[in-house]
């Protein structure tokens, strides 16, 4: 007790040097405070000191905070509560309000939501006042989103807007998105950029509640999310901007860009920067960096657009804010490989985001990367299945929006490896899935409809039925249109599902120009995995018209493009081509992802067992 006694003693004559400099007060603080902490409230001698080391723990919890060390912070905001006396309710109620609500915040970002819930609970039974409650509430919304229980958040969040006075839900959309433009035509860039802040305590955590509202219903509840971004803009240009209204203005232009109008759009996205800059927080520059990122993939370069992802997830971390830090990272990851980044490199990157996933309880995201980890496992040759935990398997029996995920990957791989069974069974599965896609845009829209068009063109040749040249042919008028807006991303994919298109009309010139238009696009604009699919799709379409020399050509061209993405050495289990004959004019090729090697120890001896087939 007597040691206790003199660490408490040392800490509070530190605490009184605690004027001058920043970074020295910085320092102080924290080793006064931890001297405080190593007494406990037995070395309390003096009453008033309860008081002060509550004080001085909540200051010295902002200041981690600010830092972005919430572990830290939670325990100096914990000692904070645990100075505080039985009626400290009544007589410090700001003081506890604060350490509390903070202490919940901290809670939430390190993925304790045992503690999170105790927290919570004392301030809905000890707050004086409903308005009081509401960080918490916010809090608990946030924790119910972050597992596998969406609908339960946002059924949480309308309430509490309810009880604000403030109604989101509509039934027809067209008519809010058209009040939505012509509240918006009333005001120009500069006007909006240059508004006064919001004052109004109630509808600054209104418009809060709303934010969140945005990411939930984006993925369960699409049709709602244009009331929910009216609502955010319409409560921004009335009362003035704050920290959440660049979040409005980038679901809003993300929406515009899903329904077509790309520029418009875009301009919106870009003003939703604008405002991060000028009103926003760090608490949501993560999210609107996400929104923003995923609509510029359809405008800028995507090898240099991606790289934003990297300052969402940086931004999101050091607000405490796992989950938006978690969608960069997952959409970092999964645009890596459409981008053709080399597999190797977003495997780990894949690896990072399932470990982050982990560590801060996000579920929903976990079983959404494990996909992609299969995905990419599969492509480099591991063939490793993902370990999905209970409440995994629970999303993805239960959440249309992640199996259809699920189902569009499998389709893929099995696309890659022409397993044509398994492609038909997955993506039939797919298609009947479609009514749950997210409600605004994302670069998974273009992947999906690329990969989607190319396997419908292939199925419509096999089967003659109409309905898959349908699919096809909306592909590629979908990729068409977008690379009006960034030729750089999507020309060669357009060029690509042209030329099957052709494959498949039998116009065998018009095929012949579209796949060499495809591979020098791809060439071109460095999507090495798309020359070497360009390539691959080609030597099959010569395979078909009986020109050997060209199908060898594309073949060995497609090897090499492939072993390129993957970059692993000639003897890995990577993706290769083997011809194998079965009647004198009549070749199957299949695809190996094992083995195939093992049969030729290097490249030469590999193009002489090909020779020799073709013979």
């Amino acid at each position: 007790h007597r040691r206790c006694v003199i660490h408490f003693k040392y800490g509070l004559e530190l605490s009184s040097l605690l004027t001058g400099n920043e970074d020295v007060i910085a320092s102080v603080l924290f080793t006064a405070v931890n001297q405080l902490n190593l007494g406990g409230p037995p070395a309390v001698q003096d009453e008033i000191h309860y008081f002060t080391a509550s004080r001085l723990n909540l200051r010295a919890g902002k200041k981690a905070m600010e830092m972005s060390d919430y572990e830290t912070a939670y325990s100096y905001l914990d000692s904070g509560i645990s100075f505080l006396r039985k009626k400290h309710w009544q007589e410090h109620y700001a003081l506890s309000l604060e350490l509390y609500s903070l202490a919940a915040k901290c809670a939430l970002t390190n993925g304790d939501h045992t503690s999170l819930k105790l927290l919570i609970i004392e301030v809905v039974a000890k707050a004086h006042f409903f308005e009081d409650k509401l960080e918490v509430l916010y809090f608990e919304t946030c924790a119910l989103a972050y597992s596998s229980r969406l609908a339960e958040s946002i059924e949480k969040g309308l309430d509490i807007l309810s009880k604000l006075g403030i109604e989101v839900q509509g039934t027809n959309v067209e008519a809010r998105v058209q009040e939505t433009k012509e509240l918006l035509s009333a005001h120009t860039d500069d006007e909006i950029l240059n508004s006064r802040q919001m004052a109004d305590p109630t509808i600054i955590i209104a418009v809060k509640f709303l934010g969140k509202l945005e990411t939930g219903m984006t993925q369960i509840m699409s049709k709602s999310v244009p009331h929910v971004t009216f609502k955010i803009i319409e409560l921004s240009l009335t009362h003035g901007m704050s920290p959440v209204s660049p979040i409005g203005f980038a679901y809003y232009g993300s929406y515009l860009a899903k329904q077509g109008n790309i520029n418009e759009g875009y301009r919106y996205v870009k003003l939703a920067l604008s405002l991060l800059d000028k009103v926003g927080s760090r608490e949501n520059a993560g999210e609107v960096l996400s929104v923003c990122t995923q609509v510029r993939t359809y405008v800028e370069p995507l090898q240099a657009a991606l790289e934003y992802h990297h300052e969402g997830y940086a931004a999101a971390m050091a607000s405490g804010d796992n989950s938006v830090a978690v969608i960069n990272m997952f959409f970092l990851t999964a645009s890596s490989v459409f981008a053709g980044v080399n597999l190797q490199r977003t495997q780990g990157l894949c690896d990072d985001t399932i470990q982050l996933c982990e560590q801060r309880q996000q579920s929903i995201w976990m079983v959404q990367a494990q996909q992609v980890q299969r995905t990419l496992s599969k492509l480099i040759g591991t063939g490793e299945e993902p370990k999905y935990s209970l409440e995994g398997r629970d999303i993805l029996a239960t959440n249309n929006s992640v199996l259809r995920s699920y189902h569009y990957q499998t389709a893929y791989v099995s696309f890659i490896f022409r397993s044509y069974d398994d492609t038909i069974e997955n993506i039939e599965k797919y298609f009947a899935l479609q009514k749950t896609t997210w409600g605004i845009l994302f670069l998974a829209h273009a992947v999906h409809a690329f990969h989607t068009g190319l396997i419908s063109f292939w199925v419509a040749r096999k089967s003659r039925e109409q309905r898959w040249y349908q699919r096809g042919n909306q592909s590629k008028l979908a990729l068409k249109r977008w690379a009006e807006s960034s030729q750089w991303t999507f020309e060669n994919k357009w060029y690509l599902l042209e030329a099957e298109e052709s494959f498949c009309n039998n116009d065998v010139e018009a095929a012949k120009t579209y796949y060499e238009k495809a591979i020098t696009s791809a060439k071109l604009h460095k999507f090495v995995h798309e020359v070497a699919l360009a390539h691959e799709l080609a030597a099959y379409f010569y395979l078909e018209m009986g020109a050997r020399e060209q199908t060898m050509e594309h073949f060995m061209q497609a090897h090499e493009k492939y072993l390129e993405w993957v970059s692993w050495l000639m003897n890995s289990e990577c993706v290769v081509l083997c011809v194998d004959v079965f009647t004198h004019n009549a070749l199957d090729c299949c695809i190996f992802s094992k083995g195939a090697l093992g049969k030729c120890d290097s490249l030469l001896k590999f193009v002489e067992f090909m020779k020799k087939l073709w013979h």
